[in-house]
C-alpha cells in the first residue's frame, strides 16, 4: 500500500563546497554537462532525472565523515573511478566487486565530499 508519505526514490544529493565557481567547473567537466540551475546560493545538475546540488559553505572542512555516501550509477565503475582520480579527486575506496556483478568505488572530490560510483547490471539508465 502506498501512502502520501511513502518514499519514492532518491532525488537530490547536496554537496557543500568552499568555492562554488571551482566546484561548478569541476562537476561540469566530470558530468560532461552544464548545470541546469546556476545561482550564487545553489548550483544544480540534472543527472538522469536525479540532482546533484552544490551549496557554498566557505568553512566546509576537507576531511568529513564518509557516512551517507551517494553512489552515482555508471556503465563502467573502474573507468569512471579512474577518470575522477585523473580530474583531481582523491582515492577513498578502490572499485571492488561486492557480489552479483555489482561494483562500487568512492573518492573524495577536490572539495572534501564523498562521491561514489556504482556499476549495477540490475539497474538500467535512460538519458
Amino acid at each position: 500500500m502506498t501512502t502520501a508519505a511513502s518514499f519514492r526514490g532518491l532525488r537530490t544529493a547536496i554537496y557543500a563546497v568552499t568555492d562554488l565557481a571551482k566546484a561548478k567547473a569541476w562537476y561540469a567537466e566530470v558530468l560532461e554537462r552544464p548545470p541546469y540551475f546556476d545561482e550564487d546560493f545553489y548550483v544544480g545538475f540534472n543527472i538522469g532525472g536525479f540532482e546533484l546540488g552544490l551549496v557554498p559553505e566557505p568553512d566546509a572542512p576537507m576531511e568529513r565523515d564518509a557516512a551517507g555516501v551517494p553512489f552515482w550509477g555508471v556503465d563502467d565503475a573502474e573507468l569512471a573511478y579512474q577518470r575522477l582520480l585523473t580530474l583531481g579527486a582523491v582515492d577513498h575506496e578502490p572499485v571492488q566487486d561486492v557480489g552479483g556483478g555489482v561494483k562500487i568505488g568512492a573518492v573524495r572530490d577536490p572539495f572534501g565530499n564523498m562521491l561514489g560510483v556504482v556499476e549495477n547490471p540490475h539497474f538500467h539508465f535512460d538519458e
